[in-house]
């Protein structure tokens, strides 16, 4: 394989860890480089499903390297928590390695994340409240913590106070004092240590070495904190070209960019989704493909695929090819539709519009399909699927200018077609 970016093509939970881990067995590396336990992904393999939020889904692989990069916000605890229940399943942590530079989520920052979305009142953005927003602002503000600081114990325990006392309104009445805090991020650095290095430094060997990388994104291009549904968004920059920022390593190293979309159209929390659906057929949608969220369990809102959506992932991601997964949801529906096109005021436009206020007026614009009723979980080939399948298939080619590469029919690993 290339060294190829995975990255979402919607409002994230577009199933990239299944397309990560089906990659990942050939490549020597997966790096991610964003966002923090906020993402989730579901992994289902050997007749096991594995549950990962900070870890790239190639720790499933002994031998393969996971590395968690600088654009990372790290919650220690829930990392330990992580390893520990994934451990429980046999997967081994000595190919781990955690950026030096990447920033720590601290419980301030959890607190205020619930806080401030409590206080938007009817403006509520959707966070998760896993303090992702709070751990980027102090970084952003040149006050953060990274993982590098927990090895120097009086530079540690200076920033903690200092944020202690900036932060003491959140912090009065819990049990997290300066002190508490410095004492458990003590505790966890040893046990983290193993894994701490200069990921920048050690990436680019590899790299020079002819390791062949997978670079993981977190999230979807449409909650990218620049690109995406903003406010609706998530707080740092999921789209692939925050691979090079995010892992300190030169972009001239990728050859193919992989978009992975559903093959209709989900989102949690808050925000404009034109095409979602609130009928029978959104709740088939949310029943029959299990929408809900890794991380926090909300249901997902389901809707129709929005091309207007996916051709906009094309132009910022520079998509070389696309991952389609849950295809398989959709049978059993006599009738399909895809938005090629919204009506904004009584004007039809093709692409997204600037703000997260005018994309919700759109009215979307669709074509429909037939539907198939083959159950198609046990295709192992493109011709194998019905004519109507294949029709839906090569509309959604022959729009986005980027061929279907990977056919995603059911969450196990040999329910792919690539």
């Amino acid at each position: 394989m290339e060294n190829t970016i995975i990255v979402g093509t919607q409002w994230g939970d577009e199933g990239k860890g299944k397309i990560t881990h089906y990659l990942a067995k050939k490549a020597g590396i997966v790096a991610r480089y964003s966002g923090g336990n906020n993402a989730g992904h579901t992994v289902v393999t050997g007749g096991k499903e594995y549950r990962l939020h900070h870890i790239p889904s190639g720790i499933i692989f002994p031998g393969t390297l996971c590395i968690m990069g600088n654009g990372m916000v790290v919650n220690p605890d829930a990392l330990l928590t992580e390893m520990d229940d994934l451990g429980s399943q046999g997967v081994e942590f000595s190919n781990l390695r955690i950026s030096d530079k990447a920033h720590v989520i601290m419980p301030y920052h959890r607190l205020l994340d619930s806080s401030q979305e409590k206080n938007r009142g009817e403006g509520r953005i959707g966070t998760t409240g896993r303090g992702i927003g709070p751990a980027y602002t102090d970084k952003i503000a040149r006050k953060g913590i990274r993982i590098g600081d927990l090895y120097d114990r009086e530079l540690l325990r200076k920033k903690i106070a200092y944020h202690a006392g900036e932060k003491a309104e959140v912090l009065e009445g819990t049990e997290f004092t300066a002190d508490s805090m410095f004492e458990r991020l003590v505790e966890i650095a040893e046990r983290l240590a193993p894994m701490v290095t200069d990921t920048s430094l050690l990436l680019h060997r590899e790299l020079k070495n002819g390791r062949k990388v997978l670079f993981e994104g977190a999230q979807g291009t449409l909650l990218d904190i620049d690109h995406g549904t903003y406010p609706y968004v998530t707080s740092s920059n999921s789209i692939a070209g925050n691979f090079s920022v995010g892992l300190g390593i030169s972009p001239m190293w990728v050859k193919e960019i992989t978009g992975v979309s559903k093959a209709y159209t989900t989102r949690v929390g808050t925000g404009p989704f034109p095409t979602e659906l609130e009928d029978g057929v959104g709740k088939y949608m949310l029943d029959k493909g299990h929408e809900y969220g890794t991380t926090t369990g909300r249901p997902r809102r389901c809707g129709w695929l929005d091309l207007p959506v996916l051709r906009y992932a094309v132009r910022v991601n520079g998509l070389t090819s696309i991952a389609l997964t849950k295809l398989d949801v959709l049978s059993g529906l006599s009738s399909l539709k895809i938005a090629v096109a919204y009506k904004l005021d009584g004007k039809e436009i093709k692409h997204l519009p600037y703000s997260s206020e005018l994309l919700d007026r759109c009215i979307p614009v669709y074509k429909e399909f037939m539907g198939w009723d083959e159950e198609i979980t046990q295709a192992n080939e493109r011709p194998g699927l019905p004519p109507a399948a294949l029709e839906y298939l090569e509309y959604i080619e022959k729009d986005l200018g980027v061929p279907v590469s990977i056919i995603s029919v059911g969450p196990g690993e040999t329910q792919t077609i690539a």
